[in-house]
């Protein structure tokens, strides 16, 4: 599919708001959301239904997507989230990290927004440091993040401690949702907020607002797709505060 490129004065007020943010003398901090924002997919989900198919885990319930989303959908979604990074537990994480990276070769090409590789791309080249955090499985969404030139290190999502290289059912690190995105960006950088941050719905307002600089809400759904609503309501936010707004 052809994604809308951004205007030239997009890239002008990146470019200068990059050379701001290096006269404080500080390495320039960027942070992204993972699924509809970097890809127009969800690999987080993608993952556990190819889970599903492979059979590759034990003592799920009887209908395990329908478990997943009704708990979602049944009003904090927190639980839900932590619960597809615990189903794990006892496996190696290389293993996991195996299925993961089998789970998106199997629905290559990956969407990728070209323009967000290419915004990575040059703030990577600039010297940034950029961050992909999810409200999804960190090891779901590392495979996209190697697509892009990133490291697993440079992916914050829902995870469970690891013990002697095993996955186990403990919570580790942040619960990467809505407030706790930015808060998880700040403990890796050490309280700098990030100069630019990108997301695609109102999940990820606190992540826009922590941005110094550029807040950049994007968006790929058009009317009719179950994401429309979720990330019009960023971009009506975004309209109104003076944010960037772009539709893919």
């Amino acid at each position: 599919m052809k994604y809308k490129n951004y205007p030239s004065e997009v890239w002008d007020q990146i470019r200068q708001a990059l050379s701001e943010e290096r006269k404080s003398g500080r390495t320039p901090v960027a942070a992204f959301d993972a699924d509809g924002t970097l890809w127009d997919t969800d690999l987080g989900e993608s993952f556990f239904k190819y889970q599903i198919a492979q059979k590759v885990l034990t003592g799920l319930p009887a209908d395990p997507w329908r478990h997943y989303r009704d708990w979602k959908e049944s009003g904090d979604p927190r639980p839900a989230y932590l619960w597809l990074a615990q189903i794990n537990s006892g496996r190696r994480l290389d293993e996991v990290r195996g299925w993961a990276e089998d789970a998106v070769k199997s629905r290559e090409p990956l969407p990728i927004f070209a323009e967000q590789k290419k915004l990575i791309e040059y703030l990577l080249q600039e010297g940034a440091q950029v961050w992909i955090v999810t409200a999804s499985v960190k090891w779901a969404v590392e495979p996209g993040a190697l697509r892009l030139g990133l490291t697993h290190d440079h992916v914050i999502g829902i995870e469970t401690a690891i013990r002697g290289g095993l996955v186990t059912d403990e919570a580790a690190g942040h619960m990467t949702y809505r407030e706790g995105k930015p808060m998880a960006v700040l403990a890796k950088t050490h309280g700098q907020r990030p100069f630019l941050a990108s997301g695609n719905t109102l999940g990820d307002l606190s992540l826009l607002e922590s941005a110094s600089r550029i807040r950049l809400a994007v968006g790929a759904s058009t009317p009719g797709h179950e994401m429309f609503e979720a990330e019009e309501k960023l971009r009506e936010q975004g309209r109104q505060r003076g944010w960037i707004v772009h539709q893919f």
